[in-house]
């Protein structure tokens, strides 16, 4: 009944296996792939026409991750998965960017790929897995696609490249200060293809290495993925390039030298403008056969690309008269939000963005919900991109993929920099509202967010900026590593390679190819290149802070953190909840505790962290044997009085020890409420408290001696 093709090979510390023909057999390509219990099954479908006037490629994927392949019920109401978490959402990404373009160039047939792990086993990350199943997939379909690709995860410990390291590993990436990479590549077997990577201030060098290891170790990958296909693949779609070459000489003999002019002007919108006006003209040239071939927007985008690209291969300045290094003018600005923890104000050329820092406590943290158990982060960043930015009209929405994958990209590139949260307890959060756009907004968030963080106070290990480079790969083999591009530079270009982090080294390495991979010089050109882009802003923004502020805003949060045994935090809490509800209410301020004993006190008021802190410290404080404190007589009694001198703790002052006199009853003497001075004299054998009164000066609180005692009884 089933024709079912397998194929294993030992990669790296476990065996991968590919598989096809007995499930999903329905799509054009399904491949389950499994890397040790870690199996993720992969299916392609593809429509057999494009639609009518499509001129753009439709690839869809999706990645989804099943909670029960770890054995565990979602959490939430309904229970069920419903939207994409943003874990699926950056792996989407992942497996989207590296195969886009690797198929046939003017193919426009819509494409669906979905990835859905079926197995997790909680050692072997299921993104890699994903990745090698969609090419495996996508090779068996029969769908124009010019693969496979491999993929790999590479560290980076104790000086050496690491594959696949695993789950726990990368989990504790922040803490483990040995693991100093995360890094994801994918790439055929000539070239790489897409890299995404979290790093701790690796050199240009090393991580340059780890990419050549990765694409090294994943060329078995491909060799089994050629040697599967060959048993099970489907003939191939019968699909020809559309030639639409006399499309395409008839919009440049139209518009080519009104094109050329509107590429020549430096200011963005008037350019745009002029590039709209030019594509009038020339449409208005066109018949109307001409003007309904759905190759016409790739004829615009070809002339398009050829007079930015030709300007610059030939040594000519970039369409806003810089050369191939220079970085475009930068102003830096703190401070500019009176009621705000942080902010900064970033300014690179026509990109812009305003980025603004929260700091909250531990009940603002963020609670994850994944496969491999929940995680708590105390470190967050959103990235927002409003048509306005790039001076147009459209629908205000929830973050969509783009949003997503910019802000992560940053927040990989500032994590690296963040102290430690016992040495600053707060939950950070980062917001970049890009307010301008034209080139690399990620990198301006990285940029403004370290300077909003630094406004705020938080104490970072040193400033991190980042600088977008691009490509420009011709095919007579000539090329150019672009600086700090434009959005033009960006769309026409071969490639977008960004690199953030500190002087010392990388900490966010982002790379994707439009075409077939780049090769290693070119790789290493635009790193030395990135890190000279890299220290120019780094100098800028140090023109507006160079570290941490030593005072928070007015409005920020002071946290005090106190160590208390684990076996008093049942006293700290109450029954029920009862005294720390009671410390919260007195004091004003949030009281937070953990299971390790560990209580952050946060308020904005110094005498309400005081107070909360004071409240504690009587409960879990024990008292020392020999001191005096200051009480207040709770109770009186034939034999003596009870005093509250301790927080919540009570001792018995034996009527023999309240004066140096006889007395026959403590009301003599005392009287409840009444404020005392006592001594701490010891503990019975039951671990009750004696009190003395008669060796204490009740005016001073000194110790007196016993002939001073009676003789002020005496006078008394």
């Amino acid at each position: 009944m089933f024709n079912v093709t397998t194929k294993s090979i030992q990669w790296g510390n476990e065996t991968l296996t590919l598989e096809t023909g007995k499930i999903a057999r329905q799509a054009d390509g399904s491949v389950i792939a499994t890397l040790g219990e870690t199996s993720v099954m992969a299916n392609v479908t593809f429509a057999r026409e494009p639609k009518p006037g499509q001129d753009f490629f439709p690839l869809t994927v999706h990645y989804q991750e099943k909670y029960y392949a770890a054995g565990k019920v979602p959490g939430g109401f309904f229970k069920r998965e419903a939207r994409p978490s943003e874990k699926e959402t950056l792996t989407s990404r992942l497996i989207d960017r590296p195969i886009r373009p690797l198929f046939v160039p003017g193919f426009k047939n819509e494409v669906l790929v979905m990835a859905t792990v079926l197995s997790h086993d909680l050692v072997n990350e299921p993104d890699i897995v994903a990745m090698i199943a969609v090419s495996a997939a996508l090779t068996i379909s029969g769908v124009p696609f010019m693969g496979p690709i491999g993929a790999a995860r590479v560290g980076f410990s104790g000086g050496e490249y690491v594959l696949n390291p695993d789950v726990d590993d990368m989990q504790k990436l922040r803490e483990n200060p040995d693991q100093r990479l995360d890094l994801v590549i994918a790439g055929t077997k000539d070239a790489v293809m897409m890299v995404e990577s979290e790093a701790y201030e690796l050199s240009e060098a090393e991580m340059l290495g780890a990419v050549k290891f990765g694409h090294d170790a994943m060329q078995p990958v491909i060799d089994m993925i050629i040697d599967f296909a060959e048993s099970c693949a489907k003939e191939p779609f019968d699909f020809h390039a559309p030639d639409y070459s006399a499309l395409y000489a008839a919009v440049k003999a139209a518009g080519e030298t009104q094109m050329r002019a509107a590429f020549a002007l430096r200011d963005k919108q008037e350019r745009v403008s002029a590039i709209a006006a030019a594509r009038d003209a020339v449409k208005a040239a066109l018949s109307e056969e001409q003007l309904a071939d759905a190759n016409l927007g790739s004829a615009f985008k070809k002339l398009e690309a050829s007079i930015l690209r030709g300007a610059i291969i030939s040594g000519g300045p970039r369409i806003d008269g810089r050369d191939t290094k220079t970085v475009r003018p930068i102003v830096s600005e703190v401070g500019i939000l009176p009621r705000t923890h942080g902010s900064a104000l970033f300014t690179r050329g026509e990109t812009q963005g305003l980025v603004v820092t929260t700091l909250g406590t531990g009940d603002d943290e963020q609670i994850i919900d994944a496969l491999h158990g929940n995680s708590r982060s105390n470190f967050l960043l959103h990235y927002n991109f409003p048509p306005y930015s790039v001076g147009e009209v459209g629908r205000v929405m929830g973050p969509g993929r783009r949003e997503i994958g910019h802000g992560k990209l940053a927040w990989r590139a500032l994590q690296a920099v963040l102290p430690a949260a016992t040495d600053f307890p707060y939950t950070i959060r980062v917001v970049s509202e890009i307010t301008e756009s034209n080139g690399s907004s990620s990198m301006a968030s990285v940029c403004g967010g370290s300077l909003s963080m630094m406004d705020a106070g938080v104490p970072l290990k040193a400033a991190v900026a980042g600088v977008a480079m691009g490509l420009i790969l011709e095919d007579d083999g000539k090329w150019a590593v672009l600086t700090d591009i434009l959005g033009d530079e960006d769309h026409l270009g071969d490639m977008d390679f960004k690199v953030a982090g500190t002087e010392n080294g990388i900490t966010s390495l982002q790379m994707d190819i439009k075409i077939a991979g780049i090769t290693p010089a070119i790789m290493e050109q635009a790193l030395a290149q990135a890190k000279d882009g890299r220290l120019h802003i780094l100098g800028e923004m140090a023109k507006a802070l160079t570290a941490g502020r030593q005072e928070f805003s007015a409005h920020a949060p002071r946290i005090e953190t106190m160590q208390v045994p684990t076996d008093k935090i049942r006293e700290v809490i109450g029954s029920g909840g009862k005294v720390i509800r009671e410390i919260v209410e007195v004091s004003g301020a949030k009281v937070d505790i953990n299971d390790d004993g560990i209580i952050k006190i946060a308020s904005a008021n110094a005498d309400s962290i005081k107070k909360a802190y004071d409240m504690i410290w009587s409960i879990v404080a024990e008292p020392e044997e020999g001191k005096v404190y200051t009480g207040k007589v709770v109770k009186l009694v034939d034999f003596g009085a009870f005093v509250n001198f301790f927080g919540k703790r009570d001792g018995l002052v034996h009527v023999s020890q309240i004066s140096g006199k006889r007395l026959n009853h403590p009301n003599e003497l005392l009287k409840e409420g009444q404020e005392v001075k006592v001594k701490l004299l010891g503990f019975d054998d039951r671990g009750k408290v004696r009190l003395g009164m008669k060796m204490v000066d009740q005016q001073t609180g000194e110790e007196i001696s016993p002939e001073k005692a009676k003789e002020d009884a005496g006078e008394a």
